[in-house]
């Protein structure tokens, strides 16, 4: 019999209409335009504004339109794993709340976070459900809407984040086409340098949590940039060695969009021309657990079935990983 292996056959976005561009953040806090760029490569971000609209809005417009590529129902669904550090809720988990707005009612879920790597756990997670033969369609989405815990007076990480969601449908494979293998790394004591401080078990909300801004993102840049570069360009090139990959045999590296510097750092770690590189933090910005199946979105009409993909990510706790997977379709 043949092996199973989970392959994507379907893959969707969604971000919210509203833009914040750099020359608006410009007469928000003491930054510019050329600085954002130069360090960031941000020149854009989108925010959901709407009222009374959260993160499992943003999640439930990615998989209604997948759903709708896919040419399927959501009764169909077995599972959905939504990867968020933007709840819209403690408890229930965003995922149960997306399943009742789309009508998933044969579906069962939960919520996975692990920061900005939390939609590339997600993806193993799911696989594994896949691999087993029990489950035939799951759904991994990553949702974030950012702007809910990011101080606009903060000029370090107000001009970073915006809000988006992406989805991807995970369905079992006899062809060889799929997830292939993964390389996933935690270290704990990354907490210190990128974290929301309140909100959680630790420190409760109180008058003085939030009078003290601590339910927005905290990151000392420096150190998590230096981590950054370090953890993602080392394992990308680790599973590339571990799967007796060369630079030739990869047809495209997804990485997370955190900032450009790092994405260049890691392609070039890899031997990848800049060609070779999926990159759209330049109109979204960093969405959190959407930037990875957001490349695969924007890029899908470029892929082709068969195609090698590496997709690396780097997240704040800290988390980071790389996974290799074969494109299971050629564009529509």
């Amino acid at each position: 019999m043949a092996e199973i292996k989970a392959a994507i056959t379907a893959v969707n976005g969604y971000v919210p209409d509203d833009i914040l561009t750099n020359f608006d953040l410009e007469k928000m806090v003491d930054t510019n335009d050329e600085w954002i760029r130069s360090r960031t490569g941000v020149v854009e971000r989108h925010i959901l504004r709407e009222e009374g609209k959260a993160t499992s809005d943003l999640g439930a417009r990615a998989i209604e339109g997948l759903l709708k590529k896919r040419g399927i129902s959501a009764e169909e669904i077995d599972l959905v794993i939504c990867s968020t550090v933007t709840p819209d809720l403690v408890f229930p988990a965003t995922s149960n709340i997306i399943c009742e707005k789309i009508g998933a009612v044969n579906a069962w879920g939960y919520d996975l976070a692990a920061a900005c790597s939390g939609f590339l756990f997600g993806l193993q997670t799911g696989a594994s459900f896949v691999e087993t033969g029990r489950y035939k369609k799951v759904i991994v989405v990553g949702a974030d809407k950012m702007s809910s815990i990011v101080d606009y007076t903060d000029r370090n990480t107000c001009i970073i984040f915006g809000d988006g969601a992406g989805a991807v449908l995970l369905e079992p494979s006899t062809d060889g086409l799929g997830i292939i293998d993964h390389i996933y790394h935690v270290d704990g004591t990354g907490r210190e340098f990128l974290h929301q401080k309140a909100g959680g078990s630790l420190l409760p909300a109180s008058h003085e949590t939030v009078d003290n801004k601590m339910h927005f993102v905290f990151q000392e840049g420096k150190t998590v940039f230096k981590f950054a570069v370090t953890r993602m360009a080392e394992v990308s090139a680790k599973i590339m060695e571990k799967n007796n990959l060369a630079s030739e045999d990869i047809a495209w590296l997804v990485p997370h969009q955190a900032n450009k510097r790092i994405i260049d750092a890691t392609a070039d770690r890899m031997g990848l021309p800049e060609d070779k590189v999926m990159l759209n933090i330049s109109k979204y910005g960093n969405t959190t657990n959407a930037t990875l199946p957001l490349c695969l979105w924007d890029y899908e009409n470029q892929l082709k079935k068969g195609d090698n993909l590496i997709l690396s990510a780097f997240g704040g706790g800290f988390t980071w990983g790389a996974l290799y997977l074969k494109w299971a379709y050629d564009p529509q």
